[in-house]
This record gives C-alpha cells, structure tokens and sequence, in this order.
C-alpha cells in the first residue's frame, strides 16, 4: 500500500497533470476558461474570489519554500529551526485562514445562487470536494500539529519524500511514519493535481500575452464639418476632406 500511495500515485498524478494540459490545449481551446459566472452575481464574487486566490497563492508559496528547499539550506544562511517554525506557522495559518475564508464564501454563494447552482458541473463538484480536503487537512497540519501540537518536523520526511521523486532514488518509505493528516493532505492535493487539467483550474496557466504585442485599438470620431461622402466610413480610413 506504500508503494501504491507514495510511489506510483504521485507519477500517475504528475503524468495526468502534463498530458491533460496538452491534451486540453489541443482539443479545447474554447473551454480553457474559468467559465466565469460574474453575470450571475457580483457582491459574494467580489469579496471571496480575493480572499481565496491571495490566499491559495500565499499557502502554495509558503508549500514550495517548505518542500522544495532543504532545511540545511535555510539552516546555512543562518535561519534557525524556531525562526523557521515561527515564520512557517504565521504566514501558513493567515493565509490558511483567508484560503478557507474566500473558499467557504464562493461555495456558499455557488449553492444558494441559483443561476451559478444551475452552472456547476459535476468535475466542479469533485474539484471544490479535493480542495475542500485539502485546505481542512493542511489547516490541521499547520494549526493542529504546528501551532497547538507539539509540532512536527515534515521537512526531515514529507520534502525529503517529495524531493526523492525527481531523482533516480524515490524514497517511499520516509511516508510510512507520518502523521495521518499529512498523508491525506498529500493524498487529497496529488488528486487534485491528477483532475487538475479536466477543470476550471487551467485559467491559472492563461495569461494575456497577445495583448502585450497586438497592434493599437483605434478610435476616430468623425468630424460634423468634413462629413464622408458614404453613410458608413470605414473605421480604419482618415474621413475624406472635401
């Protein structure tokens, strides 16, 4: 079951995130979007989606420094293991805190609207479900185990873990003795990841680049005293002098 969970579900989820995005851009286009539903309601819109997407970009920030970076790196420029923790634990439960704050408004505002109910899909059901998991989870992690707890340490196993995946020596085995709620957290975020490019999530990966190189929107009003001889101009051509 290790070997399941921690080995072969993490590349199964890492080949479903690449390959769905490919094959999402190839075959639809018109359905990479947020399928925003801001004509249906705007005042809940406009307080949660802030609230949860500073939030969820603090928390996968405050992620990658934790996991990605090996504690005798931060330990080397002089950051000590409490100052870590101090620093950790504050920035991951404000940010936790907003993440779950934004998130609980857009559901309660996508279940009592009827017009945004109406447009819920079942893969939006099953991402709002993982991301639900996945927040309550790392909140447990943080506060529970970090904060109330006696704390810790998951950079001595879960980013040691995380990290082995990349190289020629996974490291499944560092899982086993870690506290139930990391592994669900980390079993919940690895689905979220495998069903990420079958939803509303991709709008992360859109950015408008076209406009920082399309040409100039031109607007002319035509001038009452020098009128085109033909009723409708042409937008583009300088009205005729007469």
């Amino acid at each position: 079951m290790s070997t399941v969970l921690w080995l072969a579900l993490p590349y199964v989820a890492f080949t479903s995130f690449v390959l769905g995005h490919i094959w999402r851009y190839r075959h639809d286009q018109f359905g990479w979007t947020t399928r925003s539903s801001q004509l249906y309601e705007g005042r809940l819109l406009r307080l949660g989606s802030p609230l949860f997407h500073f939030g969820l970009l603090a928390v996968i920030g405050g992620h990658a420094m934790g996991i990605l970076i090996p504690a005798s790196w931060t330990a080397a420029v002089g950051i000590s293991d409490h100052a870590y923790h101090l620093v950790s634990v504050t920035a991951g439960t404000l940010s936790g805190v907003a993440t779950m704050a934004g998130l609980a408004i857009l559901l309660y505002r996508r279940f009592t609207v009827p017009a945004v109910r109406k447009a819920t899909t079942a893969n939006d059901k099953i991402m709002y479900a993982l991301l639900v998991v996945a927040i309550l989870t790392g909140m447990v992690n943080t506060v529970g185990e970090n904060l109330i707890g006696g704390g810790y340490d998951y950079r001595a196993t879960v980013s040691v873990w995380f990290r082995s995946l990349f190289s020629i020596a996974p490291q499944p085995e560092l899982m086993t003795g870690v506290p139930l709620s990391f592994q669900v957290h980390n079993v919940m975020v690895l689905a979220l990841l495998a069903v990420w490019p079958y939803t509303r999530l991709v709008h992360v990966f859109s950015a408008p680049l076209g406009y920082l190189v399309r040409p100039y929107v031109v607007y002319r009003s035509r001038d009452p005293k020098r009128p085109d001889a033909r009723p409708y101009a042409r937008a583009w051509e300088t009205p005729s002098k007469h």
